[in-house]
């Protein structure tokens, strides 16, 4: 822990290391790093006459300099421009909630399927069980950075719905019991593919809506498009409980049945997405060119993009740089404690074997995983303390998921290292989510899984723990930067610190 409290100073000290390829060129300007660090322990006192010709000084500066380095000119609140942000939120953000509901719901309804009969007619044992949500998870894990990194280069317009049209293929196919899923071992392909192909998703859309909104506005949005897995967590038990009793038309199971129409629906809104998602504000059909302006104005003023673009390539530097920034590394530790995976995919995936375990038939299991579980609750009279604890549980995970979201993206720039930084968050979250698969699965005894709910009454509260400490570690940033910027002029700043910047002030 006493890794991440460290000084400023010290922090400029690990800069100058050789670091292997692919950074070759980072220890080379790590020194304007050190210079810039050093600065903000080390802030020059001025005497009362001194220091106000110095701000005279600096406010000048700081007009030229900003006509100088920035492209776009200061921008006001424009009252008749500000409806841009609801256009947005009417043409982008159901898209990406659309698509984050069904990479949630083709990734989790393994659990409905295992109730439905999937486990018993592959024979499958529960440490079985568990290998297959881990295969998952491995090409999951292995695809988020490089994903990220590409999501700009590509296109978002064209990776994003590609992904999505190809896992509603590899969905489909899980229920083609006659020739795919006919044992164990095909069920573990399609497990693979459905994670190398979603991997990029959940990194890929919340970097995608950096894109669009500024830093202040990203926070309800994020939480907007990822309340769409709650409500999957919701659909999928409403949908199984219908599905099942498709058992044997067309000579399948109920639960092969799951996945054919699941998957199905996943393909057709993938072809329909490549006509809906622009690339970028520019490119956005339903803006107009005042409005296109004025959103990138207002990104580059807020920092959510840098001022010119050559700052926002892609650089190998700053994806090294992300890796050196104490705030990823802490927020890296809590996305793995939170569960957006360990807690939240392991009631996902196994919230209806939890109900099932309480004596429900198969069934019943489906339409009692439905959150939030009020007329059920109340019919229960046998575990029902347990049954209840997943009141708490469920909504406190998926609150917390979104809130870190938005945390890793609004505190690092330019683009890559935003980039790679949401990317390292996700990478830990799913190595929790391997975690989880086997808490859940064959490491804790049903119905009570004691072990599991120590593990993760533990990981709650250290989530606390290294939250306050990321907290306290930001506004001491703050607080050294606002002392800089008292002192020195931007034009005097070292270029391309990103977030580095005194004049960039991180989200609390």
């Amino acid at each position: 822990m006493a890794d991440f409290l460290i000084s400023s100073n010290s922090i400029a000290a690990e800069y100058p290391i050789d670091i292997p390829f692919p950074f070759p060129s980072l220890a080379s300007s790590t020194e304007r790093y050190a210079h810039h660090m050093e600065t903000m322990n080390k802030v020059p006192s001025y005497s009362s006459a001194s220091t106000s010709s110095h701000h005279e000084k600096r406010r000048e500066s700081d007009i030229s300099s900003s006509s100088s380095e920035s492209p776009s000119p200061v921008v006001v609140v424009d009252p008749a421009l500000e409806r841009v942000w609801r256009k947005l939120d009417i043409w982008i953000l159901p898209v990406v909630t659309m698509f984050y509901l069904l990479s949630f719901l083709d990734r989790s309804n393994i659990g409905n399927a295992r109730v439905a009969g999937l486990q018993k007619d592959l024979k499958m044992t529960n440490k079985e069980y568990s290998i297959a949500l881990t295969v998952t998870y491995v090409p999951y894990i292995f695809a988020e950075l490089p994903s990220n990194l590409l999501l700009r280069i590509v296109g978002p317009d064209l990776m994003l719905p590609t992904m999505l049209t190809l896992w509603g293929i590899v969905t489909t196919l899980q229920g083609k019991s006659h020739c795919v899923v006919r044992t164990y071992h095909g069920l573990l392909v399609c497990r693979f593919f459905l994670g190398l192909l979603e991997g990029g998703v959940f990194p890929g859309l919340v970097l995608y809506l950096s894109f669009f909104y500024p830093r202040q506005r990203l926070q309800w949005r994020i939480s907007a498009f990822f309340s769409a897995a709650s409500v999957s967590g919701a659909f999928s038990g409403l949908l199984a409980f219908g599905i099942i009793n498709m058992n044997g038309i067309g000579h399948r199971p109920g639960w092969a049945w799951v996945f054919i129409l699941e998957g199905l629906f996943t393909f057709a809104f993938g072809v329909i997405s490549f006509a809906l998602l622009p690339r970028s504000p520019a490119h956005a059909r339903f803006f107009s060119q005042a409005e296109k302006d004025y959103v990138t104005a207002k990104l580059r003023e807020d920092g959510a993009t840098a001022k010119n673009e050559a700052s926002d390539r892609f650089s190998w530097r700053e994806v090294g740089r992300a890796f050196m920034l104490p705030q990823v590394w802490m927020l890296a530790v809590v996305f793995f404690f939170d569960g957006e995976r360990t807690v939240l995919y392991g009631l996902a995936y196994f919230a209806p074997s939890i109900v099932q375990g309480l004596g429900y038939t198969a069934s019943r299991a489906q339409l009692m995983s439905v959150p939030p579980f009020a007329v059920a609750f109340f019919r229960s009279a046998k575990h029902r303390i347990q049954y209840a604890s997943l009141f708490f549980s469920i909504p406190g995970t998926y609150l917390a998921a979104a809130t870190l979201s938005t945390w890793s993206a609004n505190n690092a720039t330019p683009h890559t290292r935003r980039a790679t930084a949401i990317a390292i968050g996700f990478i830990m979250t799913n190595s929790g989510g391997i975690l989880a698969t086997w808490l859940l699965g064959s490491l804790s005894a049903a119905p009570r899984y004691i072990l599991a709910t120590r593990v993760l009454l533990a990981f709650s509260v250290l989530m606390v723990v290294l939250s306050g400490l990321n907290t306290w570690y930001l506004w001491d940033q703050n607080k050294k930067k606002s002392e800089i910027r008292k002192n020195i002029a931007i034009s005097q700043e070292t270029p391309g610190l990103g977030d580095r910047s005194a004049w960039f002030e991180y989200a609390l």
